[in-house]
């Protein structure tokens, strides 16, 4: 047998041919599955979330943009019919400076930032549909309303970091709208004016917080399941315009109980083994029950909302800690106050509650709505409770599940120039913005000034004189467009140094299964948001989807101001003075959004026109902001020491206050420090350490900043110690940033630190 080989055994050549040939295979089956599922329509990588990818090592399916669902034998196939979707939900902060910069609300260039109530964060929430790899992403951010820049810039990195994973398509960016945020983050000339400029540490801070809130949801994807439910909230809003609401036809307003949307609706998320992820709860209504005398940057009432509920879920951890995410967003929320009280005069104390919101004496600028209690804090806890409580309630109950198809229907609109179809012989169309003279007035939240009253449809000599000098007249296409506004600013026409009001929008419908979120770009009123979301569900219906729960997501995207009925529009009070586009708006968005739900029903989104791309300006530059400078502490003094110390011992309801040698809060935010600004801690004898038990996104902390002469400021903590603290030993600690100037390398930012003495806290 020598000199034979055996059947069975290969020589070294052939060993080696043979290992090279499967290495061959191999790798040319993996870089098939790379580019056929990990690329998209751009020729870009997608970027998987890392639980799925860790799911595929463990011999899961999955594939590298969204994973497919269990095919048929797969043990976990029961699971996957359960788990209709992948779900992911993130928050970040996206606070920003809290000290010098314009609050956004109101309009007010004297509300500027003087310290920190509570912190704002971004809530992003990711729903994919593995089955039809399709993604969308939902973010609520605790800021005033969402800019065009602000949508782009966040686009931009979006972009980088996923390719074409998630676009404007996909995303809805939406504001809570509370008025007590920092402004500077808007590219249009307008609102420039109240906020000093574009205002970078503002803005960049807003999009790496929402940037940063998705990051965590996408790296967070879990199987999950969606359910919705639906209730009516009391006590917590009410009209501040009832007298235009009445214009709408009788007949109308007889199918509702109420002048205000009541309705609540909540959007419950849990993993597939029944594990709380997180909620969205839309409701309208203004967070403006911090007013425009505050100085404290807050979220608000929905803020407090949001508060309460992560404060539940995520048991033990400080507030903006855990996985808990919980978004009370904004909806049709126009002409809804949260001062449920109503308007009273200020300087006589009856009710102004009239057309013109004025009073006999002192005239509309002392016409001020007021909250249910006895000051903002307390208004803004008591709102907040109310939407909390319920939200809770619904949350709980929720037993309806969100089923069927993702999809999504974007299109970018010049909304200076839309064609509309009343009827078969009347075709009308909307106009370059402008701003009417009751625009000026402001409204029962937050008055404007001189003598502009609510309800003005003739313009004043005196004030059309000085625009027309100043900023040149209206031309007389757009005065007769907008009537019977009459117009005080045509900023459509204003185009110096850059254009001072959008013209290219957003529309945008998300569709999860029958649940359709309408992202408008704006505020719409009652009865606007009313007949936008029954003119879509009928849309819907009439091809062959129905059942479809509408909801409207307010303040999207791009920020537009106001959106009223065409009757409302004819009383021109607020409301309808900043509806920009002039009276025929909503028909104008009605016909917009009803060809996004027509596309989405027919499955045919990828045939809308894309539209006119939105401008990005070159605006980094324009800031009146004033510049950080050197700091100093006064003599024998440093940074952090304490000028007025604690007292020895504190009773519940009772406030700790203490006051350091401070350094500018935006030394923090300008450098990118995520740090918080104040801890209040507890003592354990057990362990002889101290323990933070609040920090600054606590609601019963306050942080106050007080500039004073030669570069020298002064930081008050305050602890509002609430009803059933623990007794114990607490200090208060602060933790600062100060500019110091070196010989040769310029000026450098140095941290440092400060704390009170410790003090008790007895018992009641």
């Amino acid at each position: 047998m020598s000199g034979k080989r055996s059947r069975c055994s290969f020589s070294r050549l052939e060993v080696i041919l043979i290992v090279c040939l499967v290495l061959m295979i191999a790798l040319t089956v993996v870089l098939l599955v790379l580019h056929f599922l990990s690329k998209d329509t751009d020729g870009k990588c997608s970027y998987p979330s890392p639980l799925l990818q860790g799911q595929q090592e463990q011999g899961q399916h999955s594939s590298s943009s969204l994973g497919v669902d269990a095919q048929p034998g797969d043990s976990n196939n029961n699971i996957a019919q359960e788990a209709k979707y992948w779900v992911g939900v993130g928050r970040a902060d996206c606070t920003g400076p809290v000290a010098q910069v314009p609050l956004m609300g109101y309009a007010n260039p004297e509300q500027v930032g003087g310290g920190l109530l509570s912190r704002l964060y971004s809530r992003a929430f990711i729903v994919a549909d593995p089955q039809r790899s399709k993604r969308l992403v939902f973010v609520s951010a605790d800021i005033g309303m969402v800019s065009q820049r602000l949508r782009l810039e966040v686009l931009q990195q979006l972009r980088s970091k996923y390719g074409g994973l998630y676009g404007q398509d996909n995303v809805i960016l939406s504001g809570t709208h509370t008025h007590s945020g920092p402004g500077g983050y808007f590219q249009y000339t307008l609102f420039w004016i109240t906020s000093k400029g574009l205002i970078r540490p503002a803005l960049s801070s807003i999009v790496n917080g929402i940037v940063k809130s998705i990051d965590i949801a996408h790296e967070n994807m879990k199987r999950g399941r969606l359910f919705i439910n639906r209730g009516t909230v009391e006590n917590s809003q009410i009209n501040r315009s009832p007298f235009s609401y009445l214009k709408n036809p009788e007949s109308e307003r007889n199918r509702y109980s109420s002048n205000t949307d009541k309705e609540m609706v909540v959007l419950k998320m849990v993993d597939e083994d029944g594990h709380e992820l997180g909620l969205i709860s839309w409701f309208a209504v203004h967070p403006v029950s911090m007013n425009n005398s505050n100085h404290l940057v807050n979220s608000d009432n929905v803020g407090y909302a949001s508060y309460l509920f992560e404060q539940e879920k995520n048991k033990g951890m400080l507030p903006g800690e855990g996985s808990f995410v919980a978004a009370f967003a904004s909806s049709n929320l126009g002409d809804v106050s949260s001062n449920t009280r109503g308007p009273f005069c200020a300087s006589t104390g009856e009710s102004c509650d009239n057309p013109q919101s004025s009073c006999p004496v002192g005239g509309a600028a002392m016409c001020m709505a007021q909250g249910p209690g006895k000051d903002m804090f307390e208004s803004t806890r008591i709102i907040g409770q109310n939407l909390y409580l319920k939200a809770k309630e619904l949350y709980e109950e929720a037993s309806q599940e969100v089923t069927g198809p993702l999809s999504s229907a974007h299109q970018w609109v010049n909304m200076s120039d839309v064609s509309v179809e009343l009827n078969a012989t009347h075709r009308v169309k909307t106009c370059k913005p402008a701003l009417g003279h009751s625009f000026a007035a402001g409204t029962i939240d937050g008055v404007g000034a001189f003598n502009f009253t609510q309800g003005s449809v003739e313009g004043d000599p005196f004030w059309d004189q000085i625009r027309d000098q100043l900023l040149g007249e209206p031309s007389n296409e757009t005065k007769a467009c907008h009537k019977p506004k009459p117009i005080l600013f045509s900023t459509g026409e204003m185009t110096w140094p850059h254009p001072w009001h959008p013209d290219i929008v957003d529309v945008q419908i998300a569709a999860i299964g029958s649940l359709a979120i309408l992202a408008v770009p704006g505020e719409f009123t009652t009865m606007s948001g009313r007949r936008l979301r029954e003119a879509v569900k009928s849309e819907f219906d009439s091809h062959g989807t129905r059942g479809m729960n509408v909801v409207i997501a307010g303040l999207c995207n791009v920020y537009t101001h106001y959106i009223t009925t065409y009757e409302e529009y004819q009383v021109q009070r607020y409301e309808a003075a900043s509806t920009i586009y002039g009276p025929h708006t909503l028909s104008a968005y009605i016909q917009l959004y009803r060809g996004l739900a027509k596309a989405i029903a027919l499955n045919a989104t990828e045939e809308l026109p894309r539209g006119p791309e939105p401008p990005l300006f070159n605006v980094t530059t324009l800031t009146l902001l004033p510049a950080l400078g050197v700091e100093s502490a006064p003599a024998n003094k440093n940074f952090g020491d304490v000028l007025e110390e604690v007292r020895q011992e504190y009773r519940e309801g009772e406030v700790a206050k203490v006051t350091f040698v401070g350094g500018n809060p935006r030394n923090s935010a300008e450098n990118a420090t995520e740090h918080n600004f104040l801890t209040v801690e507890k003592y354990s004898s057990i362990s002889s350490s101290w323990r933070a038990v609040l920090n600054d996104a606590s609601w019963d902390t306050r942080f106050y900043w007080s500039k004073g002469s030669r570069g020298q400021s002064n930081v008050t903590i305050e602890w509002h110690i609430p009803a059933g603290a623990e007794p114990g030993v607490y200090r208060l600690r602060y933790f600062g940033h100060y500019k110091k100037r070196l010989l040769l390398l310029g000026t450098v930012t140095v941290p440092f630190e400060g704390s009170s003495s410790a003090f008790h806290v007895a018992a009641p």
